[in-house]
């Protein structure tokens, strides 16, 4: 009987036919608990776009409001085979080398004089192209300066499409990482980049250069330089066809045979050296070895 009594009274917590309650409310009251839950969110829905509307309107389209930007940019190099950032090839063995001369073709391509001479402007070398807005008219698109594949000489893969590796005289295109805003020297000196031996270690209290190892080099555009007219860089969407500028090497005797570590660098007045924590900021390192064993 006393189960029968429980079961009673759970059927009539929720179903009470006598008070017309359902789950001990009646259907006024579900309806009042319903509408409050509605305009609840619809409240809190409406508070979160006229907050993501108010936010948005402080972005600006072209260029980030907030930049918390690197004080010393990255650097990387063409041909890159994997993240390892290392070269290595036979003479001998044309398939060897033939995928790094096509990674440079595909690269340089959009370099290439005609596509250059459409899209983009001839400037005045050694000095910065600003371009700025005025007020709240925005100067957009922005123009792009011209950077010829040719400016490259012996590298540009116009005269020699090997870039030299079929006769152990490859080039290496190095180009710094693009920061919106940046001008990359004072006092009209352009920032420059070289290259010289990486210091490794080889045991525990032992370091190593491969300094005589790396023979002589020449640099595209001369003296490696990355001119002025190339900044500043005011972002993908206000500068759509902007092209960076590049710097060609090309070792010209490089030990065969061997390991050669290399670590390339900008030089400029106003940029800090990187940190030896990131070795990617203002440098970077690759591995280089030219087998000519058959």
């Amino acid at each position: 009987m006393a189960k029968d009594g429980e079961k009673s009274e759970w059927k009539e917590f929720i179903w009470n036919p006598r008070t017309r309650e359902f789950l001990g409310r009646t259907a006024s009251s579900w309806g009042l608990i319903l509408l409050f839950y509605v305009v609840f969110y619809i409240f809190l829905a409406g508070m979160f776009a006229l907050t993501m509307y108010v936010m948005l309107q402080t972005l600006d389209d072209h260029k980030p409001t907030w930049q918390d930007r690197l004080s010393t940019p990255g650097m990387v190099i063409r041909p890159k085979a994997d993240e390892t950032f290392e070269i290595v090839y036979n003479i001998h063995n044309t398939e060897s080398w033939d995928m790094y001369a096509q990674a440079l073709d595909k690269f340089l391509s959009p370099y290439n004089n005609s596509v250059q001479a459409q899209k983009n402007d001839e400037c005045t070398p050694d000095q910065y192209f600003v371009q700025e807005d005025s007020g709240d008219v925005k100067n957009n698109p922005k123009r792009s300066c011209q950077f010829n594949r040719t400016i490259l000489e012996d590298c540009s893969g116009m005269n020699d499409r090997y870039y030299g590796y079929e006769s152990g005289k490859p080039c290496i295109i190095i180009k710094l990482n693009r920061v919106i805003g940046m001008l990359p020297g004072k006092d009209g000196q352009a920032p420059y980049v070289t290259c010289g031996a990486k210091r490794y270690k080889v045991g525990k209290d032992e370091w190593r250069e491969d300094t005589e190892k790396i023979g002589e080099l020449l640099y595209f555009p001369p003296n490696g330089t990355f001119n002025l007219m190339y900044y500043p860089y005011y972002g993908k969407k206000a500068q759509v066809n902007y092209s960076q500028p590049l710097v060609a090497v090309k070792f010209l005797n490089i030990t065969a045979n061997q390991d050669v570590n290399i670590e390339c660098k900008i030089n400029a007045n106003n940029i800090p050296i990187g940190s030896e924590r990131d070795k990617f900021a203002g440098r970077v390192s690759f591995k280089l070895r030219i087998n000519t064993n058959n």
